[in-house]
């Protein structure tokens, strides 16, 4: 009975033929982008970013352990981008004629490639990358908000959109809820002194 209890640190944090070294770095990839996404209020947080980029490189470095002459990796590469090709899909929405969302599942297929490359022992080009994508949803941002050229087109209709869904919000709650004058009894005096 005592053996089943006696398990030294070494077994325990044993994850080999893993490394620690690329799971770190899948977790740490995935956290940058999936802050960046979440303190921003967007789809892809920090929990999704991680396990897409951790998931990635579990799959494809498990890939890699096969041996056999029928195993060819690229395949599992391909299934890997056609599976988060339907993680993308999810986050899509069309909302009165825009669609929104496609950055948001651009994101999840750069987070597998992150992953493939993790896999691939591309550790700190991988890290680099990952501050690259932050760099560009954060700075892509800014420049829409501050140069006037780059908030037109399809940009300018999505963000019309929530100003305009806000308006119509705001406009029906106004028409169903009847005005004071209409709620509210008109004022009865308890005074008796005063005139009738």
């Amino acid at each position: 009975m005592e053996t089943i209890f006696n398990v030294n640190y070494e077994t325990l944090v044993d994850v080999s033929p893993y490394s620690w070294h690329s799971i770190g770095t899948a977790l740490f990839c995935g956290a940058v982008i999936g802050l960046e996404r979440q303190l921003r209020g967007k789809p892809v947080g920090i929990r999704t970013s991680t396990l897409i980029v951790l998931g990635t490189y579990l799959f494809l470095a498990t890939a890699f352990m096969l041996k056999g002459d029928v195993i060819d990796h690229s395949r599992v590469v391909g299934q890997i981008i056609t599976g988060i090709g339907f993680l993308g899909a999810g986050v899509m929405l069309a909302k009165d004629g825009a669609i929104v969302g496609v950055t948001s599942a651009a994101t999840i297929w750069v987070l597998a490639s992150i992953g493939v490359m993790i896999a691939t022992d591309h550790l700190l080009v991988s890290i680099k990358i990952s501050l690259l994508v932050v760099a560009i949803l954060y700075g892509v941002d800014v420049l829409e908000a501050n140069v006037k050229i780059f908030g037109r087109g399809a940009h300018a209709k999505v963000k019309s959109y929530g100003s305009r869904s806000q308006s119509k919000r705001h406009n029906r709650q106004h028409a169903q809820s009847p005005s004071k004058s209409q709620s509210l009894p008109a004022p009865v005096s308890t005074n008796p002194n005063t005139e009738k």
